[in-house]
């Protein structure tokens, strides 16, 4: 069985070098807290707007506020920021908190479309951030997806040599 991580680079074309660069650099110094913020509410903004029924329908029981809080503090922390996410909310833990929703392969390239809508609007981001968060942005898309996909499969594996009633978790 492949990793997630390695499943993650195959379907997004980054390799996990270039989507873990981010590392290299502390961005949250480098861009500050308004710029995370700021990307945050440009690109829930374009979700909440989107045309597409099928990936509206995805945050529809979402509030947009809390949404782009969480994704400014789990941004913040991940670049090298305090940890507002996981003091508010606990571990990222981002294949369990995205599991509940329908996300697909097309459902990240339409996330990904907006994010990406985002960074390169962005006067705030320079060209090798927008490059560093857009890698990272990819591939920790297709880990959801990964992850997801391999949760899905678990829970619905029958039970071998196990004591009825047998649950997958």
């Amino acid at each position: 069985m492949q990793s997630l991580q390695h499943k993650a680079s195959e379907w997004s074309g980054v390799l996990t070098s270039n989507a873990f660069a981010i590392d290299d650099t502390n961005l949250f110094e480098k861009l500050g807290l308004q710029t995370f913020i700021s990307l945050s509410t440009n690109f829930y903004n374009r979700v909440y707007d989107d045309e597409e029924e099928w990936f509206h329908l995805i945050f529809a029981n979402s509030d947009k506020q809390i949404a782009i809080q969480n994704q400014y503090e789990f941004l913040v922390q991940r670049m090298g920021g305090p940890p507002l996410y996981s003091q508010r909310r606990g571990h990222p833990a981002l294949i369990a908190r995205h599991r509940a929703f329908p996300v697909t392969h097309e459902a990240a390239e339409r996330w990904l479309h907006h994010m990406q809508q985002a960074v390169d609007t962005s006067s705030d981001i320079d060209d090798d951030s927008k490059i560093k968060l857009m890698n990272f942005f990819r591939h920790t898309a297709y880990f959801i997806v990964a992850g997801i996909e391999l949760k899905n499969q678990n829970f619905q594996m029958p039970c071998k040599n196990a004591p009825s009633p047998c649950k997958n978790f």
